[in-house]
């Protein structure tokens, strides 16, 4: 789901009469509360916010102040729910992939994680897969992280044509697990496969080799490091 902050952009820089900012932001926190206690109510495993905008805000306002307006007004909706309803919500973090094209990427991933790790989810998604020094980002990862906190790495560029290898999922999937404990490792794509606009660039049958990648890479080292870990 769409998160808070970026639905708090909606309301104009000019206060609309009659109804303030604060009332906005009070109806739109009570509406995202709702969307995702319909889902977990309605048996959903888990639900994933989608909070690209994070790693956008700081190219926006690199003080980050925005991006703590941002984690503050999500945790306004985190808040509403017990600690084990928690552990069944994630949040999403990428550099955007709508038409092929990043908005961020050149954002350093060591100004958003120790923010993003303030949020009060249980489950992170994590853009990887893309990054170009992948295990920079897993120890900055580490460092942040909180133990009851889970992180999905992305092993799956959707944004490459190429179709990786079980093997080379498999040797991410090893990666990350020299960083992070089994019980807060789990494995996800980057980014969807067909965002917002553009549905063309990838084909159904690549989307889901792709899928098929990540399943199969997972579960390659699953036997050793269940025996080592």
């Amino acid at each position: 789901m769409i998160s808070a902050s970026a639905l708090s952009l909606l309301y104009p820089a000019e206060e609309i009469p009659g109804y303030p900012r604060e009332a906005f932001l009070a109806d739109l926190i009570g509406e995202a509360v709702a969307d995702i206690r319909g889902c977990l109510d309605r048996g959903a495993d888990s639900v994933q916010i989608d909070f690209t905008e994070g790693r956008l805000s700081l190219k926006l306002d690199p003080s980050g102040g925005l991006l703590d307006n941002f984690v503050s007004l999500n945790n306004r909706v985190l808040d509403h729910f017990s600690v084990e309803e928690r552990a069944r919500i994630g949040v999403h973090t990428c550099p955007g992939g709508d038409r092929d094209a990043t908005h961020s990427a050149s954002v350093d991933y060591a100004g958003l994680l120790p923010a993003l790790f303030g949020l009060h989810a249980g489950r992170f998604y994590v853009q990887l897969a893309s990054e170009p020094d992948s295990a920079r980002v897993l120890d900055l990862i580490h460092r942040h992280v909180r133990p009851d906190q889970r992180v999905f790495t992305g092993v799956i560029d959707p944004i490459n044509p190429v179709v990786e290898t079980a093997e080379q999922v498999c040797d991410r999937v090893l990666m990350a697990a020299r960083y992070l404990p089994l019980s807060q490792l789990g494995t996800t794509d980057d980014c969807g496969f067909s965002p917002f606009a553009d549905d063309t660039s990838t084909s159904r049958d690549v989307a889901f080799a792709k899928i098929r990648a990540r399943v199969e890479g997972t579960q390659l080292p699953s036997r050793q490091l269940t025996a080592s870990g």
